[in-house]
């Protein structure tokens, strides 16, 4: 089998939770401990510890090979715990269907960020990002010049706003709530790499942006960062965490000075006859 070097966040502490997987796979405790401790063996699953105070996080292979793994349950466990993310996987890359799919996806993607997300009309950037498989609410928009990443991972709510020059990396999944708003020159980077890993691995963390948040100018939210609903994230902050709901966070650590109400109800607007050129 492949050297697996691209990682995909699961869950915390998944070796602890197992038994959630009995029943829609009609196995054993032991049948699917037992799975797990081959398929970790194999580096299909791997568990990093980043504290002794902290939960271990366990990432499976971000690269699909289920045709790899010759046992039947192997590979049914495997894409068990690959559907609980939502996210679509890089391929197997060979001579093979999923991999021209892949490439064409690329293309598709780099089209847009060269050429359609710079064309100062909504419904044509728009249409773009939904048909390369994007999910994106009514009223929301990306207005010009921000570049997306793996589009058919990227899954907006309504009445959401994305501003000028962003970079909305969504490789491991990247999904922002209703009544958003994102400024200008925000990175929302899905990823990083194992410095302790000898092959550089790679780890994507999907990004979760709730209801009503506001993401100020040059922040950068990267990999594992869950947003809460209401949090405002400080011009140039920089978070790879949970923010709890309606926390104000500010600086390059993430420090929380402040809450916002809790009864926030309004709309962001994003998308109208003033901001059609935008």
């Amino acid at each position: 089998m492949r050297e697996i070097t691209n990682f995909l966040f699961h869950s915390e502490d998944l070796c602890k939770n197992l038994g959630q997987y009995e029943k829609s796979m009609d196995l054993t405790t032991e049948q699917i401990e037992d799975l797990y401790a081959r398929l970790l063996a194999k580096r299909v699953i791997m568990e990093r510890s980043f504290g002794p105070k902290k939960p271990n996080k366990t990432f499976i292979s971000h690269v699909n090979i289920s045709s790899e793994l010759d046992d039947p349950q192997e590979r049914q466990f495997y894409e068990r715990l690959l559907s609980d993310t939502a996210v679509v996987p890089f391929p197997n890359y060979g001579l093979n269907w999923p991999t021209l799919v892949d490439r064409m996806r690329s293309i598709y993607g780099q089209i847009y960020n060269i050429i359609i997300c710079k064309i100062p009309v909504h419904w044509i950037r728009l249409g773009w990002l939904r048909l390369g498989g994007a999910t994106i609410g009514k009223g929301s928009t990306i207005w010009r010049n921000t570049e997306v990443l793996s589009i058919e991972n990227l899954h907006i709510g309504e009445d959401s706003v994305v501003a000028w020059h962003c970079q909305l990396d969504a490789r491991a999944g990247l999904f922002i709530g209703d009544h958003v708003t994102i400024a200008s020159y925000v990175l929302l980077i899905a990823g990083q790499h194992d410095l302790d890993s000898p092959t550089f691995d790679s780890l994507g963390y999907p990004i979760y942006v709730g209801d009503y948040a506001w993401i100020a100018s040059r922040a950068l939210i990267t990999g594992g960062a869950r947003i809460g609903k209401g949090a405002v994230i400080g011009g140039a902050s920089v978070i790879n965490k949970v923010v709890d709901d309606y926390k104000i966070m500010v600086g390059p650590t993430g420090k929380a000075i402040g809450e916002r109400p809790h009864d926030l109800s309004y709309h962001v607007g994003g998308k109208s006859l003033f901001t059609l050129l935008h």
